[in-house]
Formats: C-alpha cells, sequence, structure tokens
C-alpha cells in the first residue's frame, strides 16, 4: 500500500511539474482534475504498462530497451481516454537560452505529444526515484 500511494503521490507531483515546464496538458477543473489523473496515471503504470512492455518485449530485445517510450506514450493516451477534462493538445516547449545552454522552441502535435510528454514525464520520475 505505501508503494502505491508512494507512486502516486510523485506520478500527480510530476505530471503537474511536466504541465508548467511545457504546455499542451490542460486540466478543465484545475487541481481537482490533476489529481484524478494523477490516480489514473498511477494505475496505468502499474497495471497497464507491464502488459504493454509484455507485449513489445520482442521489439524491446531487438533495440535494448529504446523502443519503452512507446509503453508510456500509450499509457498517457489511455489516461486522457478515461480521466474527464484532462486532454493534451500538442507539445510546445517555447525553449531556453541562457550562457552556456540554448535549447530551442519545440511545437509536437498528435502521437509525437504524447511521446514527448512521456519523454519529459520519465525525465523527471527517474530523477525524483533516484533521490528517494
Amino acid at each position: 500500500m505505501k508503494k502505491i500511494l508512494r507512486h502516486y503521490v510523485i506520478n500527480t507531483f510530476i505530471l503537474y511539474i511536466v504541465s508548467r515546464v511545457a504546455s499542451g496538458l490542460f486540466f478543465e477543473k484545475g487541481l481537482e482534475t490533476v489529481v484524478i489523473a494523477g490516480a489514473g496515471l498511477t494505475v496505468a503504470s502499474l497495471l497497464v504498462k507491464p502488459i504493454i512492455n509484455l507485449l513489445l518485449l520482442p521489439i524491446n530485445l531487438i533495440t535494448f530497451n529504446l523502443f519503452k517510450w512507446v509503453s508510456s506514450a500509450i499509457a498517457l493516451y489511455l489516461v486522457t481516454l478515461v480521466v474527464p477534462g484532462f486532454k493534451i493538445t500538442g507539445f510546445m516547449f517555447a525553449g531556453l537560452s541562457s550562457q552556456w545552454l540554448d535549447l530551442p522552441a519545440v511545437n509536437l502535435a498528435g502521437f509525437l505529444a504524447y511521446v514527448a510528454f512521456s519523454f519529459i514525464f520519465s525525465l523527471f520520475a527517474s530523477f525524483i526515484y533516484w533521490l528517494l
């Protein structure tokens, strides 16, 4: 139970942070929708992703697990279907420019938006799980 609660809190927090980093994630009722989407993402991560990873196992073996982003994107898509008020319209990153680093602006739509959000989500999740 602790593991599920920890996943839920981390997924909800990361979902909120990702929505602040890049635009394109819409929560109609604000924090209420974020909390429900976090629950849906936790269920999808714990139940649906292992099934999808098992179905994609031959492709993952061939590509040395580089195809695993597809399972995250599918899980995110399923959450947008199930949770009312949670939508992904596109991935829009305004860019970042500093003295040492220049990241260009990126605009993606359709399936690539799900892939981009799942990639950003997995980066933040890996960092948070590494900290804990």
